[in-house]
């Protein structure tokens, strides 16, 4: 390694089956226009703390590393570690999105953030409007894992109280899906799913002022630093966005699809964020 050049830890797994994506081209592809600017190693995230810990590596960067719940334990070791040494990491680890499970769902809905309605207990069931069918997915989920769609007669029994719980939002006949994707809290891009049965079918979306209004009220709540975060919305009925997830840990970014400027700006932007990080202005 050149020991005049920053030393990146690049946290990923490229055998992760995504359902969709290819985490691997991604991150091939972003690790070898990084590799410009840093000495990089790729790493698996079951390595990433015990990485951390061999001299050489100035900061970490998280990328298409799977759900964490596949390796929490490994996870939190790693986050550890990395405050223990001093290390930054990119993105911030303090967020109060994904990072943290999904029980911000549950509070932002209680502060009367434009979310999809969500509840965590049996008891406050009567809160959410009325729908034929109700989504159920675990706190700690990722990847659609655990997600069921349940009638509304069903609700009651659920295990609210074991292990982690489960959140219950009303199933919505949304028009599309859109998801903001931002860096160090400046806007990139945008992309649309038009099909709500295709997740992962994106086209590039131009955003109103209101949608990005409506996606910085929730980068803004979130309030970290640095890094990459997707604020994914629905297109709702009446018009109005309404959050999906804010995922702020791994989030695929969906490279392949943008046109070459905006790819080579996204990088150019991430390059410089890093650099920032590290205190080393370009």
């Amino acid at each position: 390694m050149a020991p005049d050049r920053p030393r990146l830890l690049f946290v990923t797994d490229l055998a992760y089956p995504a359902k969709g994506r290819r985490y691997c081209d991604e991150d091939i592809f972003l690790a070898s226009r990084l590799r410009e600017h840093f000495d990089l190693a790729l790493c698996h995230p079951l390595d990433a703390a015990a990485l951390l810990d061999s001299p050489g590596f100035d900061a970490a960067l998280v990328r298409n590393s799977g759900p964490v719940v596949h390796h929490q334990a490994a996870y939190d070791d790693f986050r550890a570690r990395a405050a223990e040494r001093g290390t930054p990491v990119s993105t911030q680890p303090t967020g109060k999105g994904d990072q943290a499970g999904k029980q911000y769902l549950v509070d932002l809905t209680a502060q009367g953030f434009p979310v999809i309605p969500t509840v965590d207990r049996a008891a406050d069931l009567g809160k959410l409007p009325e729908a034929a069918e109700y989504v159920v997915k675990p706190k700690l989920g990722a990847d659609s894992m655990g997600l069921e769609f349940l009638p509304p007669e069903r609700l009651p029994a659920l295990p609210y109280d074991e292990g982690c719980g489960v959140l219950v939002q009303p199933r919505i006949d949304f028009r599309y899906e859109v998801s903001f994707y931002y860096l160090d809290h400046t806007f990139q891009y945008a992309l649309r799913a038009p099909r709500p049965d295709r997740r992962w079918l994106l086209e590039r979306y131009d955003p109103s002022p209101a949608d990005l209004h409506f996606a910085r009220r929730f980068i803004d709540w979130n309030d970290i630093d640095h890094g990459i975060q997707r604020v994914d919305a629905c297109r709702a009925p009446d018009g109005g966005l309404l959050l999906v997830e804010l995922e702020d840990l791994n989030p695929y970014l969906s490279l392949d699809l943008l046109d070459d400027a905006t790819r080579d700006s996204f990088v150019a932007s991430l390059t410089t964020s890093l650099h920032r990080l590290l205190g080393r202005q370009r």
